[in-house]
């Protein structure tokens, strides 16, 4: 049974101590959303670890629609701080019990979902998103956090090198793969909605892009098939250029932030939440084909041309100075320990 490292529980325990014993009462309860996705699994498991070490006799409530198959396949979740709730995001039987606090973190993970059944997508964020408001409203919740994206800026322009926060730019509606990012847009917008009208507290967390233990091999992340790569013996396969540029912060640290953004963060303030330390996707794929006892070609799809590149890189100077927030790993040290993560895994 492979699990996050001791050390990074450690590390995310160590910088949110305090937050606990000043937020969160004995007895608390969250209630969270996306709980079997990679940010979820880091953060029950997070909880789970801090939940003992702190004495914090605190629940967990986690909604999925298939806990059994969940459990089956990460067993170390079935604890006893932890009750599943059996559900869609959409039109799931709210808990009768309390509920504190909620993060929401449910999203459709796969990109081809985004493309092949847009409305579906758009409908599971935005409904999603409206019920939890819902659920929040009616226990009286003292805050929930909800897992934005970047996306919701729409394409970066070139000329800036990492957004922030006040940068007024958003998806192109016409654009076939706009759905994930305008209905992020549109969930904030319920976010405030709800704060003005029924007074519930929205931290909001726009997410870039991480990497780390739990990080799905198989799926849409480039780090992730460029480690599965490596861990084959296969070539490293870009399908674009790979002049893009994109940071990875590392999940301990996301987990952090979060956390963070939830107990600390101001209603309706959007916080960027990601690595600043910019790279181009070849210059990644080097760095993690570099890890590997044998040379590694890596192979790119297209073309370059002479053209701006392509950027998705956050300005988190909001968090750092209103949070006191920071990123620990760089980025070699976030993709060396999700391969080793991986790699001791395979053994």
């Amino acid at each position: 049974m492979k699990t996050i490292p001791t050390s990074d529980l450690e590390h995310v325990l160590n910088h949110t101590n305090d937050l606990w014993k000043e937020y969160f009462p004995s007895g608390s309860t969250i209630f969270i959303t996306g709980g079997t996705g990679f940010f979820g699994k880091w953060l029950l498991e997070s909880f789970i670890f801090i939940n003992e070490k702190l004495q914090l006799n605190g629940k967990l409530i986690v909604l999925s629609r298939n806990p059994e198959k969940f459990l089956m396949q990460f067993p170390q979740f079935n604890h006893s701080a932890i009750k599943f709730l059996n559900g869609d995001i959409r039109s799931f039987t709210f808990s009768e019990e309390k509920i504190d606090f909620i993060i929401h973190a449910a999203t459709e993970p796969a990109v081809s979902l985004n493309i092949e059944q847009p409305v579906l997508m758009f409908d599971t964020i935005v409904e999603g998103t409206k019920n939890i408001l819902e659920l929040a409203r009616i226990k009286k919740v003292k805050a929930i956090l909800h897992t934005s994206s970047g996306a919701v800026y729409g394409k970066q322009p070139s000329e800036i090198t990492h957004v922030s926060e006040e940068f007024n730019g958003s998806p192109d509606i016409y654009d076939s793969s706009a759905a994930y990012g305008e209905g992020k847009r549109v969930a904030e917008m319920l976010c405030n909605l709800y704060l003005k009208n029924y007074s519930i507290p929205s931290k909001i967390a726009r997410c870039f892009a991480f990497a780390g233990p739990y990080l799905p091999l198989d799926g849409h992340f480039a780090v992730g098939n460029f480690i599965r790569n490596v861990a084959d013996g296969t070539a490293i396969k870009i399908s674009s250029d790979g002049t893009a540029f994109r940071s990875y912060m590392y999940a301990a640290d996301l987990t952090v932030w979060l956390f963070t953004i939830l107990f600390r963060g101001e209603s309706c303030h959007p916080y960027n939440v990601g690595s600043e330390e910019d790279l181009s996707i070849e210059d990644v794929a080097k760095i993690i084909a570099s890890f590997s006892d044998k040379p590694v070609d890596i192979q790119i799809a297209a073309k370059k041309i002479n053209s701006k590149p392509l950027r998705y890189v956050p300005a988190t100077l909001r968090a750092k100075q209103e949070l006191n927030l920071q990123s620990h790993f760089n980025t070699k040290q976030t993709l060396q320990k999700t391969f080793n993560y991986y790699l001791n895994e395979s053994k």
